[in-house]
């Protein structure tokens, strides 16, 4: 037999394969997850935009609500850019050092704040270009503040929820945050970006978490190729839904 009649067995089972994996609709997706996190917002507790990019910067490698904690008395303490680009760099730390990482998040507020202080007149700028200018500001926080505090859908947040999520719904097959965004920016309508990244957090948390997916109480399971997890599990018969 020809090396070419023997490849051919082999892509037809392949071929027979992918014609069993779901076709991804994220348009069902997305209805499904709308109708579990009504309401879906950011986490993070703001009044102000300058407040919500301070918020941000201190949420790396930290829950929303150790930061929700920290952040009353922060900015109580300290109101604006101003105040931050002045204060004291060890009581700074102090107050924050709850967070984490509290030495290298000093650094960043205030040398974002002093760029905001001398090139911005103490205002926030409501563009990414200007954004992710500001010293200690990626595009992640860029799009928090954009898309929470002004409502600009410039792109799609990434944290560890969507990535993780993006993979299993067969979203993106990418670990980079960049490209995970650029696949969601193409599938996910522009309508929906900042929403949709509070849907995937909302849907981490609470059901399809990093360790045990609960794939059988999940309301999604139907839309979902279950793409990297170890066991898949056939959806409940009563899934799961979200008590307001």
């Amino acid at each position: 037999m020809s090396t070419a009649a023997k490849a051919r067995p082999r892509a037809k089972k392949k071929a027979a394969r992918r014609s069993r994996l779901p076709r991804i609709d994220i348009a069902a997706q997305i209805r499904v997850l709308k109708r579990l996190y009504p309401g879906a917002r950011t986490a993070l507790d703001y009044q102000t935009p300058f407040q919500l990019l301070v918020a941000t910067i201190l949420s790396a490698q930290c829950t929303d609500e150790r930061v929700n904690m920290v952040t009353p008395g922060l900015f109580r303490r300290w109101r604006g850019p101003r105040d931050f680009a002045e204060a004291e760099t060890q009581e700074l730390e102090e107050a924050i050092r709850s967070t984490g990482f509290f030495r290298s998040k000093t650094k960043s507020l205030q040398a974002m704040s002093r760029d905001l202080v001398e090139k911005h007149r103490g205002e926030v700028p409501s563009s990414m270009e200007e954004l992710v200018r500001l010293r200690g500001v990626g595009r992640k926080t860029a799009n928090v503040v954009l898309g929470n505090a002004f409502g600009i859908a410039e792109g799609v947040v990434v944290d560890t929820h969507v990535t993780r999520l993006s993979k299993r719904l067969g979203l993106s097959s990418h670990s980079d945050p960049v490209k995970i965004e650029l696949d969601l920016m193409e599938k996910v309508p522009k309508r929906d970006w900042t929403l949709f990244s509070h849907l995937l957090i909302l849907h981490g948390r609470a059901v399809c978490q990093a360790r045990k997916p609960h794939c059988a109480e999940c309301a999604v399971a139907p839309l979902c190729p279950k793409t990297g997890v170890a066991a898949p599990i056939r959806a409940a018969a009563r899934p799961f839904v979200r008590v307001e």
